[in-house]
């Protein structure tokens, strides 16, 4: 099937709003990723790939260096080890509040996550940090997670 950059853009927005909240509103990274998926998409056509493969390649293109999710793994964290105290509804949303956290930023940039990040020890290492971090940032505010706010 014909693809146009419209439908790169549409796809790595829907992907993006469910994974990186933080880049929805970056224009011009939208806009170059797409024309990028395209141009493998319309090369690989060109070379006689087929129309799945080309859309393989494209979206290899098009998730490169996205395939790590600090929003996915804050947000894993609030329902394994926060699931009796916060629903899941509000786990998602909070997970979007803590990914502005400084303390869970410079943890995260720590340890300088890739795309396989997920499949290397390190990954479980930043998991267990993050549950510190988000329980002593819990406490700290007094959330009714911890109890503090419940007098």
């Amino acid at each position: 099937m014909k693809r146009e950059a419209s439908y790169f853009r549409s796809v790595l927005e829907q992907y993006l709003s469910g994974h990186h909240p933080e880049m929805g509103d970056c224009d011009s990274f939208l806009c170059s990723r797409s024309e990028e998926a395209l141009g493998v998409y319309a090369e690989a056509l060109k070379n006689g790939a087929s129309y799945p493969e080309a859309e393989e390649l494209a979206n290899e293109v098009l998730y490169k260096g996205l395939h790590f999710s600090a929003y996915d793994m804050i947000e894993e964290v609030l329902w394994n080890e926060f699931s009796e105290e916060i629903p899941q509804g509000v786990a998602e949303r909070l997970a979007a509040i803590l990914l502005g956290n400084k303390a869970i930023a410079k943890a995260i940039a720590a340890y300088r996550p890739d795309d396989d990040f997920d499949s290397k020890p390190e990954y479980d290492l930043l998991y267990t940090e993050l549950t510190g971090i988000i329980q002593l940032v819990m406490e700290k505010n007094e959330l009714p997670a911890f109890g503090a706010a419940r007098h």
